[in-house]
């Protein structure tokens, strides 16, 4: 049976090895489409991994119609990291209290990955973290319209995540995009998972 302390181990370990490589060019980003990165706003989300002996899963949610910003679209907790945060990670874990009602004394930190910058002007930093299994997640309507937990295996699978060519104000425009059960998890989201999928090799 895996641990908290077991799999927060493997996951560290994971990710300081990872880190220690140049992946850089095989990142998943939009900062091509970017024309000027330090006008970019800093955000942050939070990669919360479920202790689940053998299964551990990610806690996703599914963003409102009729939100401005990527509407109806799967995300990470997260959003902008305001002026009174300490840090992004302060930021992630604020903000998934106000999105789900995650408890930030239940999250073990690991630590950042990857920045993604986004077309649509964010610098977000993920940060990734462990928490325990069937916490009572309650969405607040006005950010999310429900939350789900995904495999994290099935997820950092390279064999599930599906590159694809679409038209974004007027630019043709690659993205990933994973279907799991009824859920479409692309973009932004999907580059962050196909980016952790290369940090985290143990797991594809």
């Amino acid at each position: 049976m895996t641990s908290t302390f077991d799999l927060r181990t493997k996951l560290s370990q994971a990710l300081r090895t990872g880190h220690a490589t140049d992946l850089d060019h095989a990142l998943s980003d939009e900062r091509d489409f970017i024309k000027d990165l330090d006008s970019l706003r800093s955000a942050a989300v939070l990669i919360a991994i479920t202790d689940r002996p053998d299964d551990p899963g990610v806690i996703l949610v599914q963003r409102p119609d009729h939100m401005r910003n990527h509407p109806g679209q799967v995300a990470f907790p997260g959003g902008k990291i305001d002026p009174d945060d300490k840090d992004a990670i302060h930021a992630a874990l604020r903000e998934a209290e106000e999105e789900v009602q995650l408890d930030p004394a239940k999250v073990d930190i690991i630590g950042p990955t990857d920045r993604y910058h986004s077309g649509s002007g964010y610098n977000i930093q993920p940060i990734l973290g462990v928490i325990p299994p069937d916490l009572p997640l309650i969405p607040c309507p006005e950010e999310v319209d429900d939350w789900f937990e995904a495999p994290l295996e099935f997820v950092l699978n390279p064999k599930n995540q599906n590159a694809h060519i679409g038209e974004w104000r007027g630019e043709r425009r690659e993205y990933y995009q994973i279907n799991w059960q009824n859920r479409r998890i692309w973009g932004i989201t999907a580059g962050i998972l196909v980016n952790l999928s290369k940090r985290l090799d143990w797991l594809s």
